[in-house]
Parts: structure tokens; sequence; C-alpha cells
């Protein structure tokens, strides 16, 4: 039965590690087509980042989907996703600081100062590093899982600065960036929602001699 639960896990990540590449392989094969359009790596640079947010909400997907069908299965590959969405988003920054600042990596932190998309979104980016660097058994081990859940919750803050600096850019069409902020919106009310309806555990009552 355990090496069962284990092949079917083994085959679940190879699933979700094949589908989440699939967005880059295509984007790969698009540019070796000339498919990406005038200017591609503007192209590359506003996919990777709506795919960044993508990953993140499905990151922040995991507990309800566990918890209301009883997806149990989710919860091995959460970590993956995760891992994912930290992927996408390091392409996005790799896609600005050559398309935008043309390896000209001094002149980021000007850019930065002089346009606060950019820094929400390079501020969410790093908070995105030390939850890559905790995605591993040890590191987990390490922190102990009520640490770990703890740190982790900044998932909600990288994936709200990832919508208003999706927001910030765009100029005239909303409905993306919207219904990206609606999704984590839902979900922070979820998660708020089960943490009211936890009951409180009673007090300790005396110990009999």
């Amino acid at each position: 039965m355990a090496m069962t639960l284990s092949a079917d896990t083994h085959f679940q990540r190879k699933i979700v590690f094949f589908n989440g590449l699939l967005p880059a392989l295509l984007l790969i094969l698009d540019s070796w087509r000339g498919k990406l359009g005038a200017n591609p790596l503007e192209f590359v640079t506003r996919t990777t980042g709506v795919l960044t947010l993508v990953f993140l909400v499905l990151t922040l997907l995991v507990t309800p989907l566990r918890k209301i069908f009883g997806w149990n299965w989710l919860l091995k590959q959460r970590r993956l996703i995760g891992l994912l969405a930290f992927f996408y988003g390091f392409v996005h920054l790799l896609a600005y600081i050559v398309g935008d600042r043309d390896w000209r990596v001094l002149s980021i932190p000007d850019d930065v100062s002089k346009r606060p998309f950019i820094a929400i979104g390079m501020a969410s980016l790093f908070l995105m590093v030390p939850l890559a660097i905790t995605s591993t058994n040890a590191m987990i081990k390490r922190l102990g899982g009520k640490r770990w859940a703890l740190l982790h919750r900044l998932t909600y803050l990288v994936a709200i600065g990832g919508v208003v600096h999706y927001y910030m850019i765009v100029k005239s069409d909303i409905r993306y960036p919207v219904l990206f902020g609606i999704a984590i919106a839902v979900l922070l009310g979820y998660r708020a929602w089960v943490a009211w309806k936890k009951p409180n555990k009673p007090p300790a009552g005396p110990k009999e001699s």
C-alpha cells in the first residue's frame, strides 16, 4: 500500500511538473518560430508575469480544495506549484532586465525609484525568495512546522503585491488584474472564515490529585 501511494505521488508530481513547465516550453517554441509578435521580450515579460500570478493563486487554492473536496494529494504538490510561481517570477524579472534595461543592472535602482509599480513587483519577488529557499523537507524540519507555515503565509502578501503591480501596469483594460484580485480576496476570505469557525480549545481544568 505504501509503495502504491508513493508511486501515485511520484506520478502526480510528474503531471504537475510537466503542465507547469508547458507554458515555458510553448514560449520557447513560439520564440523559435518567430511567433511572439513585434516585441518578443515585452510579450515574454507580460506572459511570465501573468503566469506567476496564476501559480500563486493555484498555490493558495490547495488548502481550500483539500478541505472542501478531500483532495489530500494536492498538499504534497503545493511546494512544487509554489516553486513554479517563483520560476516564472524570476523569468519575468530576467525579461525586464534584458528587454527594459538592456542588461544595465546598475540602472535598475533608479528605474525602481521612478516607477512605483516596478518597486512593488520587485518587493513581491524578493519576498518569494525565502519561500523558495525553505521549500525543502530539510528546511521544514529545521524551521518546524508551525514556523514554516507562518512564514509561508507571506504567499498572500506576495500575491496581493503581484496584483497591485499588474493593476498599475495596465492602462485601460483592467479586467485581468481585477479577476486576480477577486480570486485572492475570496481565498483570503475563506481563510478568515475557517479561522473564525475554528472552535477555541476549552481551558484545561484542575488536575486531579
